[in-house]
């Protein structure tokens, strides 16, 4: 038989109160003593009482509760933001709801769904790389649940977005390699139709062109923002015998699939051929030799989206929609650092 489901009632008959006492002391109404408060959230464990969200939402309006859309989590980026925004939330009273595209549009579209449903009070969203229909931010547009757009954002107006520097992040690592004396530069990029990919790609270029350094057209490789694509992207100009002196990694996993290619074919970096990645992690002071790059400062991305998120909340009508961009700064390691070779 299904176990059954304990009660405010059940807690206020075992203590001879009354529901609504036992309702204001589990959500800390100033009108119970905290005496009682602490008997009745005693008596609420004993019983094994858990709180119906769902229910408590549509009575309220109000569920204290953040949505969380990321396309995944298992590299340092994103780990990062949500954790971060674990932090803030907690601070500010919410809960957050977890969900991962797996860069699924479709999937994507499935888990803002069931957060609505949910009556969160907004959500935090990057949106997945194959994103291209922005009807569902429509709809939660039109039920009034405010949304905050970070990292990856879409191509919409009147919509938070929190980013860093980009474009600004690509041209940094670009003119610290070009003052090396680095020339024959490569730019393993990512998808052009998602924001993260079109403004590096930009920052790469503006900083080729400002030192009138030509942009080969074959050393510019579209892929997505994975290992593999870096894998693959390298492997197809060693067997061209086609490679730069100096590989920029539009990510971190890019770079990662850099470093195994290299690897397997004999290659050394930084001696044979260099590489410089956008996005950081701890995990890069363990390559050998450790790698180089643009960090973008996730405290900070988390931090502002909680602040943009919840600011939207609790002011409505009266909140003017804010697009803020973070700036990045260059991590020097191992590689990147002298020019061995020219």
């Amino acid at each position: 038989m299904k176990p059954k489901e304990v009660t405010l009632s059940d807690i206020a008959q075992k203590l001879g109160v009354s529901i609504i006492t036992v309702s204001k002391a589990l959500r800390g109404h100033p009108d119970i003593s905290s005496h009682t408060a602490e008997v009745i959230k005693k008596a609420a464990g004993e019983l094994g009482y858990s709180p119906n969200f769902m229910a408590r939402n549509l009575a309220s309006r109000k569920s204290n509760t953040i949505g969380v859309v990321l396309p995944e989590i298992a590299h340092h980026f994103f780990s990062s933001i949500i954790d971060h925004i674990y932090i803030y939330a907690t601070l500010n009273n919410y809960q957050i709801f977890l969900t991962v595209s797996q860069e699924n549009s479709e999937l994507q579209k499935k888990q803002i769904q069931t957060l609505l449903s949910m009556r969160v009070d907004g959500i935090i969203i990057s949106i997945s790389r194959d994103t291209s229909n922005f009807e569902i931010f429509e709809t939660a547009k039109n039920r009034q649940i405010p949304l905050v757009f970070v990292d990856r954002i879409p191509d919409l107006i009147n919509c938070n977005t929190v980013t860093v520097d980009d474009r600004g992040g690509a041209y940094k690592a670009i003119d610290h390699a070009i003052k090396l004396g680095y020339k024959k530069i490569a730019h393993f990029a990512g998808y052009t139709n998602i924001n993260i990919g079109r403004e590096r790609m930009l920052g790469f270029k503006q900083a080729m062109n400002d030192y009138g350094l030509e942009v080969n057209q074959d050393w510019i490789l579209e892929g997505d923002f994975g290992e593999k694509s870096g894998y693959d992207s390298f492997m197809k100009l060693y067997r061209e015998k086609n490679l730069p002196d100096l590989i920029l990694a539009v990510t971190y996993p890019v770079a990662i699939g850099i470093y195994m290619a290299a690897k397997e074919v004999g290659m050394n970096i930084p001696n044979d051929i260099d590489l410089i990645c956008f996005g950081n992690s701890q995990e890069q002071n363990l390559l050998s030799p450790p790698l180089s790059c643009v960090n973008q400062p996730t405290e900070q991305l988390a931090a502002k989206s909680m602040e943009i998120l919840i600011e939207n909340i609790t002011k409505k009508d009266k909140f003017i929609h804010k697009q803020i961009v973070v700036d990045t700064d260059l991590i020097l390691r191992g590689t990147c650092i002298k020019c061995n070779r020219l």
